[in-house]
């Protein structure tokens, strides 16, 4: 409904083929990516969990994130979110546990100024419609960010490591809910897009400060480098902040 709205209004297109109407239509829908993947970045913050992903992030999927996080096209959710699930299924195949979803967190007044967090989002999407296939998974927003950070593109992975280094902590509020919850529950750091990793390995630090020692990274998308994988293929991808 949202979709035939917009196109009354202001009119749209597919992301993906620029076809008038929906803005991603069956077509393009049915085309994207079903198959996750281990995507080591190159260089490898060290000590990173396994990272896995979805898609490149290319092409309609890049067009989706970015809709999603910086346009307020909020009815890629469902779509994104369904990607990132993908993701956490394969992060937690031989594990059928209890599992925590933990978003990585937001610049300091990014949520604000959108009046909507697409992180979390993305996450609790991806925990609800796995929860519909029977896994016992939870989101939780354990994360914030403590300082301003400069703008992540166009900076080399060690500028983006130290532009991070000590940006996150996890408040004892949230920490003491989660322990309350999930005694033994088991953590993925999700991100909407994979980079250098940087990102993920601060969320990982600021995680494993409390004691919550996160087993996986699971991502929408990675960014292209032709790196090999651990499953036979290889991942691709250009992008943000990840």
């Amino acid at each position: 409904m949202r979709d035939v709205l917009l196109d009354l209004v202001v009119g749209s297109e597919c992301v993906g083929c620029a076809r008038p109407g929906r803005m991603l239509c069956p077509r393009c829908l049915h085309a994207l990516p079903s198959v996750p993947r281990i995507c080591w970045p190159q260089p490898t913050p060290p000590g990173l969990v396994t990272p896995w992903s979805v898609a490149d992030y290319d092409g309609a999927v890049r067009a989706m994130v970015v809709g999603h996080k910086d346009r307020g096209q909020f009815t890629f959710r469902r779509v994104l979110g369904g990607l990132l699930a993908v993701s956490v299924r394969a992060a937690m195949a031989d594990d059928d546990g209890a599992v925590v979803l933990v978003p990585a967190p937001s610049r300091p007044g990014s949520s604000r100024r959108r009046g909507y967090d697409p992180m979390g989002a993305l996450v609790r999407t991806a925990a609800a419609r796995l929860r519909a296939e029977g896994r016992d998974v939870t989101a939780a927003s354990l994360l914030v960010s403590n300082r301003r950070v400069v703008d992540q593109a166009g900076l080399s992975a060690g500028e983006r490591s130290h532009n991070l280094s000590g940006s996150m902590s996890c408040p004892s509020p949230g920490l003491a809910r989660l322990a309350r919850r999930r005694a033994r529950a088991r953590v993925v750091i999700c991100d909407d897009v994979l980079t250098t990793g940087s990102t993920a390995r601060e969320a990982q630090r600021a995680l494993g400060a409390v004691g919550l020692g996160p087993v996986a990274l699971a991502t929408v998308a990675a960014t292209r480098r032709r790196i090999p994988d651990q499953t036979g293929g290889s991942l691709l991808s250009r992008g943000p902040r990840g």
